[in-house]
């Protein structure tokens, strides 16, 4: 199997307290995996050092097959996408000179696919409007679209929907979904949001403490609630509802945890069928 990302007992320290406590993972290519966890698990921390904004304290990583150490781990950052923290977006700009100005940071020959980018993630009539007066979805939408210039194919999106409502959470996660099925790129979403990781990863890491809690589908992370609420961590809505349905009698199946298993499920227990 091809892996995206590989660290080995990966640790980053901060003065006495580490964010990072031998962390050895793997990453497939092709998968959209959820990082999850509280704020200080090491979700973020890890991103930093994958995009070369840190150094680890020991261990190491690769990205490609390519370690952190070598020469050529440039080659491997540049098929890379990031969201880091905060949308790296000038506000001064619009957002079709925010697109430009990040094709000529890569180097590129030409600015061909700008409006399919602006297109993707939502904001084709909004390419001449200066970043500054931009809503936070919008913004996040951008610092998506500058993430997805040059065309990466392994893109890292940390708290994406962070501070949006439902409907500027559900335009995000499309964009993600979207552009994954049109390249068959990685997806790293870190998120504490629960019910966005249920809804679009393949695969689930429970961050605790530094370390790996959990790792597998999110129908085997989700039904080990009990873990879940005493790392202080949520299971999506869906579940819960169906995990109350079940005390109260309803047999539920224990895969239930979006909303559209979540309908099916409980129309299929009414006997009916659900509509697609």
């Amino acid at each position: 199997m091809d892996y995206v990302l590989e660290t080995n007992s990966l640790v980053k320290r901060y003065g006495n307290a580490k964010a990072l406590d031998g962390l050895t993972m793997r990453v497939p290519k092709g998968a959209i995996y959820g990082f999850v966890g509280r704020n200080g698990a090491g979700k973020t921390t890890l991103i930093r050092l994958i995009c070369g904004l840190q150094l680890p304290s020991s261990g190491s990583y690769s990205i490609y097959g390519r370690e952190f150490t070598s020469r050529e781990i440039s080659r491997s950052r540049r098929r890379m996408g990031a969201v880091v923290e905060t949308p790296s977006i000038y506000l001064d700009m619009s957002a079709r000179e925010n697109l430009k100005q990040q094709y000529r940071v890569l180097g590129l020959p030409s600015y061909e696919g700008v409006d399919e980018l602006l297109e993707l993630v939502g904001l084709a009539d909004a390419g001449k409007k200066r970043a500054k007066n931009f809503s936070l979805g919008m913004k996040q939408r951008l610092g998506i679209a500058v993430a997805l210039c040059g065309g990466p194919d392994f893109l890292i999106l940390d708290e994406p929907t962070a501070g949006l409502d439902p409907a500027g959470c559900e335009g995000i996660l499309k964009n993600i979904t979207d552009y994954r099925r049109e390249t068959g790129s990685t997806v790293l979403l870190v998120t504490h949001s629960m019910d966005d990781a249920a809804r679009i990863a393949d695969r689930l890491i429970v961050f605790h403490g530094g370390h790996i809690a959990m790792d597998g589908a999110p129908e085997d992370v989700f039904k080990r609630a009990r873990e879940l609420t005493e790392m202080g961590l949520d299971v999506p809505r869906p579940a819960a509802i169906a995990d109350e349905l079940r005390k109260r009698g309803a047999a539920l199946p224990e895969s239930v945890y979006t909303a559209e298993q979540l309908r099916r499920a409980v129309l299929a227990l009414l006997g009916k069928e659900a509509a697609d």
